[in-house]
């Protein structure tokens, strides 16, 4: 099979690989879509201490069962369009058997310990397998694993919440759909905070009230104009940066919530005493549960969600070409997803320096 594949920091190869054999529990999967989340974007940089290369990365995914292991039970046709759960968990450990699946101590990831979709076949768990209808669009149906993230992250945030407005800092893939599932779940108003001209438009059109680019003016002032006396009861944080943190933490009224869900960097520096004396939540969300997972199907399945005007579509076989456009601010959509069903030919990428 063809497949992109990950060798050294900055450096995709679209190759032929091994096509995977399922094990007796495993579902092979043809893959149709495949979307790109910013933590590949670190690994790809070579940022991220889980994924080692060479890798087939890919854990955001939609296709169709193509054969079924010897031991699997699950009413699963071949055929059948469906999504995956990406995140491995043991079921014996203390987080598992109190209902945190997420929290696994010895979870694992397909596309970081184990090969992932960014390659035309894969094989996974049919326990990870969830079947979509076939008549869904494969685009959409790759936004289930982001879109379980958010909804996961939004929900915790606005919980003890009646009406908030919220605000979401980072217009990429999740700070979009964090906005699309604030709506969903009764914002009051929703302003997505960005730097990028583009993006900001994409998130005016398909997911916010209002949007804000601290370049041309201060947070703080619009917040201020815009919501007066109410202020912002949910700020949740989709970038992960020292200003991001920092602008956040000091939008929130007294007894505010923080959600952190991007992961830009480790160390930061926090007003800790204001947390305290405001009594704010500051919390953090990593992934998501079955039920989060599937809620978020079922939004999609649905049509309340949808991968319509945002999204930027692209050939499997051109995704170190993404990769690069990512990394150099070239990208204004929010979401890149690859499109597998093409082979393309055998291609070599590599950011150039003076590109």
């Amino acid at each position: 099979m063809k497949a992109l594949v990950w060798t050294a920091p900055e450096q995709m190869v679209w190759m032929e690989a091994e096509k995977p054999q399922p094990a007796a529990n495993e579902v092979r999967i043809k893959v149709e879509a495949v979307g790109i989340c910013g933590s590949e974007i670190e690994g790809y940089l070579g940022h991220n201490s889980l994924r080692v290369p060479p890798l087939i990365m890919g854990h955001e995914f939609s296709g169709l069962v193509e054969s079924l292991g010897t031991a699997v039970e699950e009413p699963l046709e071949i055929g059948q369009r469906v999504v995956v759960n990406p995140l491995l968990h043991c079921g014996k450990c203390r987080s598992c058997d109190r209902g945190n699946p997420q929290l696994c101590a010895n979870r694992q990831i397909i596309g970081i310990h184990r090969s992932g979709a960014f390659g035309q076949w894969v094989t996974v768990p049919s326990s990870a397998v969830i079947a979509v209808p076939n008549g869904m669009s494969p685009f959409r149906a790759a936004l289930a694993e982001p879109l379980a993230c958010s909804l996961r992250a939004v929900r915790r945030a606005m919980d003890g919440y009646v009406f908030p407005n919220v605000v979401i800092f980072g217009a990429g893939g999740i700070g979009l759909l964090c906005a699309k599932a604030a709506k969903r779940l009764g914002a009051e108003s929703v302003i997505v905070v960005d730097t990028n001209p583009q993006r900001l438009e994409i998130a005016r059109e398909h997911a916010a009230d209002q949007t804000i680019n601290p370049a041309e003016r201060t947070v703080e002032e619009v917040i201020r104009k815009q919501y007066a006396d109410r202020g912002v009861d949910v700020v949740v944080d989709a970038a992960g940066f020292q200003p991001t943190r920092s602008a956040a933490a000091m939008l929130l009224n007294p007894g505010g919530t923080l959600m952190n869900i991007g992961l830009g960097i480790d160390d930061t520096i926090l007003p800790v005493n204001h947390f305290i004396r405001s009594e704010i939540r500051m919390l953090g969300s990593f992934c998501y549960d079955r039920a989060d997972f599937a809620a978020a199907v079922n939004l999609l399945a649905g049509g309340a969600i949808t991968e319509d005007g945002w999204t930027d579509i692209r050939p499997l076989s051109e995704g170190g070409r993404a990769f690069e456009d990512l990394v150099a601010g070239r990208v204004h959509h929010g979401k890149i997803i690859l499109d597998a069903r093409a082979e393309g030919e055998t291609r070599v990428w590599k950011e150039k320096p003076n590109e």
